[in-house]
């Protein structure tokens, strides 16, 4: 049984240097940290055996699986490795896919096309089999932060620093529609003159009638980042903000990752001053549980067994949690 209230550590996987993301891979055998030493850490959950994968010359956020074992990265110098999940020898794959940092990366629901955003305003989709470009996808007008792929496979969410949330029609290479919530999800502040804010972390949920963006409000100085944690929860089919979750108890910090459970509820994690993971029902606007953790959390990625998450720790350790009752 699941329950929320009752999450606790499961285990710890301990790197050197910070951590800036983490996937699980889709049988669940292993987790994937990336370092700020440019390597991606394998960690084996049963055994606890780590195994580094050297490629990157720079920093990794985007991570992502398709079909066949093949694992991908992007990194800050816009470059996209292919490797095989099991052969963490060397890349099977280096594309130049970005000028500039690759912001995230989102393989399709057939595990057969993966898509990259970035801080050159583009989206790409690329093939997982052949490693060619398939089609750009032109709009923004900043950095592009984060993609999704709807649950149908025909469509695309992008979301950039300004809270612009795009969507695409996969097949055609057209934008459909636009939503925003840039009032919620950014700010401009005069003094350092800069934007503050941007889509942190996107998900929708299982039936793609929901789309979850996560971030920062209420920023009161863009340059050591100090606003509140937010989760947007878009109407996907009407198109509009439907509920705005923040803890229910006041947290200085950004929401760096986002998920929805298969039961329904929607998980958040995030730091700034402390690390945080939340808990809500996507009704509801406040947190119906709050867990502190050791460290800020860049980012949270969920189990496929909807028992348990983990947390990419800003002091090196990527925690798994358990929300087993029991």
């Amino acid at each position: 049984m699941i329950d929320p209230k009752a999450t606790k550590l499961d285990r710890e996987c301990k790197h050197t240097l910070p951590l800036l993301a983490v996937r699980f891979d889709p049988t669940g055998r292993y987790l994937f940290a990336a370092s700020e030493d440019f390597t991606i850490q394998r960690f084996e959950l049963e055994w606890g055996k780590c195994v580094p994968f050297t490629g990157h010359s720079s920093w990794v956020r985007a991570l992502g699986f398709g079909a066949n074992g093949t694992f991908v990265s992007g990194d800050y110098h816009g470059r996209l490795l292919y490797w095989s999940m099991n052969a963490p020898t060397k890349p099977i794959r280096e594309i130049e896919a970005h000028t500039g940092w690759i912001r995230a990366l989102t393989v399709s629901p057939d595990g057969q096309t993966i898509a990259t955003c970035g801080n050159d305003a583009m989206v790409r989709l690329w093939s997982i089999a052949d490693g060619k470009l398939i089609r750009e996808l032109r709009g923004h007008d900043c950095h592009v932060y984060n993609v999704a792929f709807h649950p149908n496979g025909q469509r695309l969410a992008s979301a950039d620093l300004k809270g612009i949330v795009r969507e695409w029609d996969i097949a055609k290479g057209e934008q459909v529609r636009e939503m925003e919530a840039k009032s919620i999800l950014v700010k401009y502040d005069p003094t350092f003159k800069a934007d503050i804010g941007g889509v942190r972390s996107m998900a929708f949920n299982a039936d793609g009638s929901l789309l979850a963006c996560a971030g920062i409000t209420n920023v009161s100085n863009a340059f050591a980042g100090i606003g509140n944690p937010v989760v947007v929860l878009f109407d996907w089919n009407a198109g509009k903000v439907k509920q705005q979750l923040k803890p229910a108890a006041a947290f200085q910090g950004t929401a760096w990752g986002v998920g929805f459970h298969k039961d329904g509820f929607v998980i958040g994690a995030g730091g700034g001053n402390g690390g945080q993971a939340w808990f809500w029902k996507p009704e509801e606007a406040n947190s119906f549980h709050m867990m502190a953790m050791p460290q800020s959390a860049r980012d949270m990625a969920l189990h496929p067994d909807g028992v348990r998450f983990a947390v990419a720790g800003a002091d090196g350790v990527a925690r798994v949690y358990s929300m087993a009752k029991g």
